[in-house]
């Protein structure tokens, strides 16, 4: 039979690509949306390549992006996030991924879904996966959104134009709660393994905090020797499972989705390497961090895993709080040691009568258009 032939863009967004798509184009039905991204990205691919689709390969590079009319109030665009498995069937809406974000807003000008003149724009972006808002905030130029500047992003070649991403109100996106089990910090138990202190944050996306020693780690290690212990990685799952369930994410560690909640290990401000080679001394950043993301360890560190890190940063006696260089003034910038280098990260949280609140966090990410046309999937 012949392919069939669907209108996509293909961008990168911070240290993540995907496909971006208009929500009119996709199938009505969630099981045929999924067939298509599975087909259009190349999964699922035993061999782990996605040579037979527009993936890469990696979790960051197995994205898409499904963007419509607005459904909430105020807002510009819907955007849904679609993480899509490299070696298996599965495509997962449960979490947002905050580096494609950044590319919502420049797509939605230069596809005339929300036309803005040339100077300073802003984009109010609905994310269906969480419910929350994102402001976006960028240079058009000529009715198209900037690419070209000065701003370098840790894990991304070259330079490209500032996009600010305010995230609204980030606390319990997912859960309803920043502190889902209403404590700083909680201990869980792996059967075999002992007890484990972790900070369980809800921000942006809901992520599990551990310090490295805590697993045996120095927290300065490379994607690359994370993933040549396969022991280790087992135990970060099943703590990663454990944290979804007291999340209240499923009822069972099996039934843990494969996205969320992201779990990360910190460390204090220690010199380490980057991907390409680089030395970043201690004095250079505030925290280290080590995230994994569909069972594999990030090459960078997730935009919205480094903002809920932030966030937890200002949280007192939680475990990102306690390891950081010295707690952050309110709304000061927290430089996280990641894989690729550094990255600045703000945000704005405050203990009310009620708990802990997270009114805003964010970051400047770079986005570009890679590819405009079609994407071709089986019939």
């Amino acid at each position: 039979m012949p392919q069939r032939w669907v209108p996509a863009v293909f961008m990168r967004g911070g240290t993540s690509k995907g496909l971006f798509i208009h929500a009119e184009d996709l199938p009505p039905d969630q099981a045929g949306r999924d067939r298509l991204l599975l087909a259009a990205l190349g999964s699922p691919d035993p061999f782990g390549r996605q040579l037979d689709g527009m993936g890469g390969g990696i979790s960051s590079l197995s994205k898409a992006a499904m963007i419509g009319p607005p459904t909430q109030p105020g807002a510009d665009v819907d955007y849904t996030f679609a993480q899509v498995a490299v070696d298996r069937a599965v495509v997962d809406l449960g979490a947002n991924c905050g580096n494609l974000s950044s590319a919502v807003g420049p797509f939605a000008v230069d596809q005339g879904l929300c036309p803005r003149p040339d100077g300073p724009a802003l984009v109010r972006i609905h994310n269906t996966n969480t419910g929350g808002l994102i402001d976006a905030g960028f240079d058009v130029h000529g009715g198209r959104a900037e690419t070209e500047g000065e701003l370098a992003v840790p894990g991304v070649a070259g330079t490209g134009a500032p996009i600010r991403l305010d995230f609204l109100d980030p606390g319990g996106a997912r859960t309803g709660h920043l502190l889902p089990t209403g404590s700083a910090v909680d201990e869980l138990e792996v059967e075999g393994a002992g007890r484990f202190r972790l900070s369980l944050v809800d921000a942006a996306n809901p992520t599990a905090f551990v310090e490295a020693s805590e697993v045996g780690l120095d927290g300065t290690e490379s994607p690359g020797e994370l993933e040549a212990r396969p022991e280790l990685l087992a135990l970060l799952d099943r703590l990663r499972r454990l944290a979804g369930v007291a999340m209240g994410l499923a009822s069972d560690p099996g039934a843990v989705e494969l996205a969320n909640p992201k779990i990360a290990v910190l460390c204090p401000p220690r010199p380490f390497r980057t991907l390409d080679g680089r030395l970043v001394a201690a004095a250079d950043h505030d925290v280290g961090v080590r995230m994994l993301s569909m069972e594999r360890a990030h090459r960078a560190v997730p935009v919205t895993g480094a903002l809920c890190l932030a966030v937890a940063c200002q949280i007192g006696g939680s475990v990102a709080q306690m390891v950081a260089a010295a707690p952050s003034a309110a709304g000061g910038p927290v430089r996280v040691g990641n894989p690729s280098g550094v990255v600045q990260v703000a945000a704005q949280v405050a203990e009310e009568a009620g708990g802990w609140r997270a009114a805003s966090a964010g970051l400047y990410r770079t986005a570009r258009t890679l590819m405009r046309g079609e994407v071709a999937v089986p019939a």
